[in-house]
């Protein structure tokens, strides 16, 4: 059986599970730890469902039910590790002059962060590229998140259309600047300039012309 196989005897997954207990969310914390932690050391290959589950406590069949594969684990990962990012970034907001300064900074120090850890961020992106449909509600999530992150920078609580649509093409600007340096194809002062780049369309949003039709 492949690591990220579903063990014969597990039963389907129930996608609308009700919250967490404190014990169970204690579990879930350890597992993505564990799986952190595996990522970093050794990246995608590392991270095997049945080390996740010894390095956490936990039984396989109990790891199965928290994460259905290795894939949606990693994409969990993620989600973990984006949500610390944003509260730290909460803790520390950007000083930029204006919007498209500030939104660069957020993610150039997000960026920073990944690469302190260039396994766990090799590990992750894989993941979100391998995601089929059945792990959208958590590449969903991470997508929100990321959304969330920017508008934070950005100072918008309730963004135009205009708007969400600059921060969508920024996302994607960012995570295809993160697969080029992980790739080796883009140094870090390339993503710089990138990510300043598309945050500049973020003026154009805030001004009347095409974008209003």
């Amino acid at each position: 059986m492949s690591a990220d196989a579903r063990p014969a005897a597990q039963p389907p997954t129930d996608r609308a599970t009700p919250p967490l207990t404190e014990r169970q969310e204690a579990r879930r914390r350890r597992i993505l730890h564990a799986s952190a932690q595996l990522a970093s050391r050794g990246g995608f290959e590392a991270v095997q469902m049945r080390e996740v589950a010894e390095a956490a406590g936990v039984a396989l069949g109990t790891l199965y039910r928290y994460f259905p594969s290795k894939i949606h684990l990693l994409v969990a990962t993620m989600q973990d590790q984006l949500q610390h990012m944003h509260s730290t970034l909460r803790k520390r907001p950007p000083a930029g002059d204006d919007a498209a300064q500030r939104v660069a900074e957020t993610l150039m120090r997000a960026f920073r962060a990944l690469q302190r850890e260039p396994h766990l961020a090799d590990a992750m992106v894989r993941a979100l590229t391998f995601a089929d449909r059945s792990v959208s509600p958590e590449v969903d999530t991470v997508s929100r998140l990321t959304t969330a992150i920017i508008l934070d920078a950005m100072g918008l609580e309730h963004p135009t259309p205009e708007q969400l649509s600059a921060v969508r093409v920024i996302e994607h600007t960012w995570h295809s600047a993160l697969i080029t340096w992980l790739s080796g194809r883009a140094s870090i002062a390339q993503v710089k300039i990138d990510i300043e780049t598309v945050c500049r369309l973020i003026d154009l949003t805030a001004e009347p012309g095409p974008w209003r039709g």
